[in-house]
């Protein structure tokens, strides 16, 4: 096991981090429930394999701060990961981790400065959930670079991180997850032209497909400033729509509790839930968040900066959905 031999003090932690997430996280009951989480986990790539990263190591992220992160992706079903980077190491020490019943599929890094080469991907417990068939990169039709629901703020390129989409299977419902990182850019105006692209993408998708009862829910980083800004219009300007659980949740480690009105709308999960494009045949049931901030590093005088190198900066979202 990658994680054998774990020191007292840290093991006393997980113990309490998983005590929280069994209190927070409904439990997975077969042929009865799905959890479906979102996690931008910050340049998720090299591992120093000792248990604390001392000021000389580098990457920063280490088996403690691994842990964390494979403790709370065993709690899910389907985890959407964004900011996976070439060098595979710390992916690859979560899997054995996780252990042979769990499984992956993602793109290839993205090249080019926008790119960051980064990579998109998810990760699933095959106990739960198995792929049914579909893995696919949404690219813009070319046609869409002229278009008039898109434009003045028209698409000139495809998308900087293209949007990943795979289908899974869960008892009797098939389920299409589409999961994006949209480019933060120089300002919020460089984000409107691909987030109404993807909005105008998954509004076409769910009218093609609307006769085959699939389910179809977006979730990433959409790097939203905040509600009702023209970013949060784009995004919702063809009907998704966010659940209320996650609409005032904090998204990054850094917000401040006590000026909610400043907090960030980045991570999001959304589907359409009417007309003829409901998109969501699945029973909703709640979601949330999850803080893993007091269970990590306690002791070793770290801020919530360097945190946020070993874990992530940002907090993971999970919706759970009834079978």
């Amino acid at each position: 096991m990658p994680f054998d031999q774990i020191p007292d003090d840290v093991e006393q932690h997980l113990d309490e981090l998983a005590a929280d997430l069994g209190q927070q996280i409904p439990a997975k009951k077969m042929e009865q429930n799905l959890l479906i989480a979102t996690w931008n986990i910050r340049a998720f790539s090299s591992l120093t394999r000792k248990w604390f990263a001392d000021g000389d190591d580098s990457p920063k992220r280490d088996f403690w701060g691994l842990s964390i992160i494979t403790e709370i992706v065993s709690r899910f079903d389907v985890v959407a990961i964004q900011e996976i980077k070439g060098d595979l190491r710390a992916l690859r020490t979560m899997m054995k981790a996780l252990g042979p019943d769990w499984g992956f599929l993602m793109t290839d890094i993205t090249l080019g400065d926008a790119g960051n080469s980064e990579r998109l991907g998810f990760v699933f417990d095959t106990r739960r959930v198995t792929p049914s068939g579909l893995a696919a990169e949404l690219v813009v039709p070319e046609d869409w670079m002229e278009a008039e629901d898109i434009a003045a703020d028209a698409l000139t390129r495809q998308f900087a991180r293209t949007p990943y989409a795979v289908s899974f299977r869960a008892g009797s419902e098939t389920f299409i997850l589409v999961t994006l990182h949209v480019d933060y850019g120089d300002n919020a105006d460089d984000r409107v032209p691909e987030l109404k692209g993807i909005a105008k993408w998954m509004k076409d998708w769910a009218n093609r497909t609307n006769r085959w009862h699939q389910n179809l829910i977006v979730l990433g980083d959409f790097n939203i400033d905040r509600a009702g800004d023209k970013l949060w219009q784009a995004f919702t300007s063809t009907g998704l729509k966010v659940p209320d659980e996650l609409m005032h949740v904090p998204k990054s480690i850094f917000a401040d509790p006590n000026e909610p009105q400043n907090e960030k709308f980045y991570d999001q999960v959304a589907w359409f839930t009417t007309g003829n494009k409901q998109k969501l045949h699945m029973n909703y049931k709640t979601g949330g968040y999850v803080d893993f901030v007091p269970f990590s590093y306690q002791g070793k005088g770290l801020d919530r900066n360097a945190i946020s190198f070993r874990v992530s900066d940002h907090y993971p979202l999970w919706t759970e959905f009834e079978l």
